[in-house]
């Protein structure tokens, strides 16, 4: 993670891709585009034909008789656009590309790198759904239609509970770690972000009770009894924590398995955050 991420310069909607693309993330929905459809086709580019003339009639808005005669011209033609248009633009191409292209079309050839050709729009929606995790967006190939997995609010619950400090530190230090492991494109920890995120939930509970040996469960049952916290609220935070941690020296399963991914983790994040700023309010009254 970049040091201006580290240091909470980078707001959270910048780490978390919203409403913004960063070049990367733009490069390589470029090079999914690529091998899906323009490397693959251009040498042998009938069945593309039509999905041009879609392009520049229904997406460019343009006129059919001003497409480039040569591939070479219609391919820098979409290129320029794709690197120069907003980044929301970015999703609306891929998404016609993937609701427009006729993979019937495509000519019976050992040129193609697919045995399943008829679902190459699946396949490519799917690559776009790596691409997307990896590079932290907050949008997503959902059925045909590119969809945005995080709200506003949510974002907002994050970066307010990321802002706290003074007695409060160790909170933002463990939600700051979370964030962190989370969005590490090159190596992200999505179990140990769980951790954190937890643990920044039992940090704040033990600064507020000034209890610092208390467990999460004994320190939600004093703040249950000192602000009256609902009962089903608590015990929903208590079952998020057996996920994070041991007890009588057994695992929980969830961070014994192996499928924990973004979503988890995101999850994770998005609520403790959540219930943080909930403690901080009640803890103010």
């Amino acid at each position: 993670m970049l040091f201006s991420q580290r240091n909470g310069y980078k707001p959270v909607r910048e780490v978390i891709q919203i409403e913004s693309m960063d070049i990367e993330l733009r490069n390589a929905l470029w090079d999914a585009l690529c091998l899906f459809y323009w490397d693959l086709h251009k040498k042998v580019h009938d069945d593309l034909d039509v999905l041009i003339v879609k392009i520049w009639h229904d997406y460019f808005k343009k006129t059919i008789d001003s497409i480039p005669e040569y591939w070479e011209y219609k391919y820098n033609e979409i290129r320029d656009y794709f690197f120069s248009c907003e980044w929301y633009e970015v999703y609306d191409f891929i998404e016609f590309i993937a609701s427009n292209y006729d993979p019937s079309l495509i000519k019976r050839s050992s040129y193609y790198l697919y045995d399943s050709r008829s679902k190459i729009n699946e396949v490519f929606k799917d690559f776009c759904n790596k691409i997307l995790e990896r590079e932290n967006s907050g949008y997503r190939f959902v059925g045909e239609y590119i969809t945005r997995i995080t709200s506003e609010q949510e974002i907002e619950a994050i970066e307010k509970a990321l802002n706290i400090n003074g007695k409060y530190k160790s909170v933002n230090i463990h939600l700051d770690t979370a964030l962190q492991l989370l969005t590490d494109k090159k190596k992200p920890d999505y179990r140990n972000s769980i951790k954190e995120s937890i643990i920044a939930v039992e940090s704040l509970c033990k600064i507020i009770t000034n209890d610092d040996k208390a467990t999460l469960g004994k320190a939600l049952a004093l703040i249950e009894k000192k602000y009256g916290l609902h009962p089903a609220l608590k015990g929903a935070f208590e079952k998020l924590y057996g996920y994070s941690s041991d007890a009588d020296g057994i695992r929980h399963a969830l961070l014994d398995e192996s499928k924990l991914g973004y979503e988890d983790a995101l999850y994770f994040i998005i609520s403790c955050s959540a219930f943080i700023n909930y403690l901080l309010k009640k803890n103010s009254l």
